[in-house]
């Protein structure tokens, strides 16, 4: 199987990253984002573009693939609807297109989150965003597209927040993983779980094409 990787550098990206390196049915990786990850590996091939509502210029390097995992995404904290759109909507959506436009038998994957509200009326507005986003991409047409909503993600092997202020809470409630996941196990999941989830879902599919946080972590046992 051979994948690309919108996110790479962020926490949720990176831990599907490590788990992609380390699957032996993974045999190519492609990441593509704003900024290098920084890692060597023989599998991995890096696209370093700034502008990923158009990528022209980078269309012959993405047709090859069997599935996109798109693990960018942003804290809604101090943003305004319309900025957090722009990214979270209208990027996703930009490269989504682009992709289903190069090779509709490509496996798309979005991480999305738990809450997410799909109906457009809620009143929080990231959940809002999220599940519009959801909506728009569930109706491309790609082989399958499933929606990821992951809840508390523990960040495992080293891999950090880039977000400050998420560094700051993790350092806090990180120590109480264990106990989180004993007595709310539907409510937490790790960087490793999805990673690994999103493999075999690409791989072999899923039920259903929303999968809340207990789902991810059934596909991992």
């Amino acid at each position: 199987m051979r994948v690309i990787i919108f996110g790479a550098t962020g926490m949720v990206g990176r831990g599907v990253l490590r788990e992609c390196l380390l699957d032996s049915e993974v045999q190519a990786v492609l990441t593509v984002g704003r900024s290098a990850t920084g890692l060597q590996h023989g599998k991995l091939r890096e696209i370093v573009h700034k502008d990923l509502q158009d990528l022209s210029t980078i269309e012959g390097s993405l047709s090859d693939y069997d599935a996109c995992f798109f693990c960018l995404g942003v804290s809604s904290t101090g943003m305004t609807e319309q900025d957090y759109q722009r990214v979270t909507y209208e990027i996703t959506l930009a490269v989504a297109r682009n992709l289903v436009k190069l090779n509709s038998g490509m496996t798309f994957i979005y991480v999305s989150g738990a809450g997410a509200d799909n109906t457009g009326r809620g009143r929080v507005m990231w959940a809002r965003v999220k599940g519009k986003t959801e909506n728009a991409l569930l109706c491309l047409p790609f082989r399958a597209t499933y929606m990821f909503r992951p809840a508390y993600i523990q960040p495992m092997h080293g891999i950090v927040s880039k977000t400050k202020l998420y560094r700051a809470l993790y350092a806090v409630l990180g120590p109480l993983y264990p106990a989180w996941k004993t007595f709310f196990p539907r409510h937490v999941t790790t960087t490793e779980n999805v990673g690994r989830a999103m493999i075999k879902v690409a791989r072999r599919g899923a039920p259903k094409p929303v999968l809340e946080n207990h789902d991810i972590n059934s596909i991992c046992l």
